[in-house]
């Protein structure tokens, strides 16, 4: 599959209509964006049930205020529209290849289960 585009019009129904997406946040004048650009395109040509997808930080000023991306590239996965990993810089195939594997492994349940517990703990731990 090829990689996607995104931008403000299509985002959010990428994310939420996909089981996975792993979104690569870049600049063209980005010299590690480049060189991370064709890893990033095998590695989603080896993983066709997934959606890879980049966002133009420069066109799509938006989006990276959105998720407040201050260093490209970014890569981040969405599992059922819930981020599981996000980490700046770029990485070899292999890491990748770990990060796809990893994030095909998660059970959602667990990690809603988890999320619930910590947004409860949060709650009610006292405000200073």
């Amino acid at each position: 599959m090829a990689v996607v585009e995104l931008t403000k019009e299509n985002f959010e129904q990428v994310i939420t209509s996909n089981p996975m997406v792993i979104v690569d946040y870049w600049a063209p004048w980005c010299g590690p964006c480049r060189g991370f650009a064709p890893v990033f395109e095998a590695v989603a040509e080896a993983n066709p049930d997934i959606v890879f997808a980049k966002v133009n930080t420069d066109d799509e000023q938006e989006i990276g205020q959105h998720f407040q991306i201050r260093s490209i590239p970014t890569l981040m996965v969405f599992k059922e529209q819930v981020i599981v990993f996000s980490q700046a810089g770029a990485l070899p195939k292999g890491p990748l290849e770990q990060v796809v594997a990893k994030a095909k492994e998660l059970d959602m349940a667990d990690v809603r289960r988890q999320m619930a517990e910590q947004e409860a703990a949060e709650a009610a731990r006292p405000s200073a």
